[in-house]
């Protein structure tokens, strides 16, 4: 598919093939649709499809609503995003007082709580693409070097023959991902305290278990899907990057409070749209100022840490974290336009 390709485009390419088979499957595809101009019909079409034609096969409802129950802990509730996520079936499964299936890690001492979702969007692809510096001497950048030859082979040769803003300068410009460490500084700075149940989403982060211990030593209740299903209950999904991304969205989308580290990144899109979408008003996204953040943690080589919260505070009010859609953006990243709320 072509980047942002017009509507005519899949008149003349993609009809054809439907009509023919009865069904397309798009391989690679998301903003392939060119966003504006478009006509008014089809952007509300499109918005329909991103939501409410969203529908998880009942496998990974099933699963999902286990991990669902589990981070939530006994003497569970129905959040307002159960039903489109879940479906009738396995939302009431949430409530189910039988925690037979349930690891007995998660049986003993627990109770119902809320929980904090994170995408912590750190994997060594974003990493490498973003041409920052992460702390790791001559070994990360030779690590890093070698990534972008193999996965991103333009932007390699592209550092070679153009020259790009200094590591502090993006860093300054707020265009690298937040670390784990910056994460937690973020979220500490927010108030939530060493008792909060925080669900990671996401695997395989940049230097490893060293690098997630650091959020581990602060938030001793975090936890990821690996950690809160069996072996036997993931092993269906394993071969399946998609399907597993599928158990983190709806674990996300389902979170009393949802964080990202990352706002373009896509799956923190897709969340934060559905529970802007589904949620009315109700649905808490933390969607950080890299660059005020930035600022903030750049600026002081030292600084007392209740001023630390008071400006990472007003960072985080100072956000728009529910806009209407500007031209030319995702109506799923922001479905607050009058093309995308046909729910209402």
């Amino acid at each position: 598919m072509m980047k942002e390709a017009k509507p005519d485009f899949y008149m003349q390419h993609i009809l054809p093939i439907l009509l023919k088979n009865g069904v397309v499957h798009f391989v690679g595809f998301g903003n392939r649709l060119a966003f504006d101009p478009m006509p008014f019909e089809l952007q509300r079409l499109r918005c329909r499809c991103n939501f409410h034609a969203l529908n998880f096969i009942p496998r990974i409802q099933e699963t999902a609503a286990l991990l669902v129950r589990r981070l939530r802990g006994s003497g569970s509730y129905v959040a307002p995003l159960d039903q489109h996520l879940l479906g009738p079936k396995f939302a009431s499964s949430v409530l189910d007082n039988n925690k037979s299936s349930d690891p007995p890690l998660q049986q003993e001492g627990a109770s119902s709580s809320k929980y904090l979702a994170l995408h912590l969007r750190f994997e060594i692809d974003m990493v490498a693409h973003s041409l920052c510096y992460f702390g790791g001497g001559k070994t990360e950048q030779n690590e890093l070097d070698s990534y972008r030859q193999k996965h991103f082979p333009s932007l390699s040769t592209l550092t070679k023959t153009k020259k790009f803003p200094s590591a502090d300068v993006l860093r300054t410009e707020g265009l690298c991902p937040l670390t784990p460490e910056e994460a937690v500084l973020m979220l500490a700075g927010l108030g939530f305290n060493r008792e909060t149940r925080v669900f990671v989403a996401g695997a395989n982060i940049y230097g490893g278990s060293r690098r997630l211990a650091v959020l581990t030593s602060l938030y001793p209740n975090l936890v990821t899907k690996e950690k809160l299903l069996t072996q036997s209950e993931l092993q269906p999904f394993k071969n399946f990057s998609s399907q597993l991304a599928a158990l983190d969205f709806i674990a996300c989308a389902a979170a009393d409070a949802f964080a990202m580290t990352d706002p373009g990144s896509q799956l923190s899109s897709l969340v934060s749209g559905y529970r802007i979408y589904y949620g009315g008003g109700k649905m808490p996204t933390i969607r950080p100022n890299k660059r005020r953040l930035s600022d903030i943690l750049m600026k002081n080589s030292t600084i007392e840490w209740n001023v630390f919260e008071k400006r990472v505070r007003k960072a985080n009010r100072q956000t728009k974290h529910v806009s209407a859609r500007p031209t030319g953006r995702s109506v799923y990243r922001y479905p607050r336009c009058k093309e995308c709320m046909c729910h209402a």
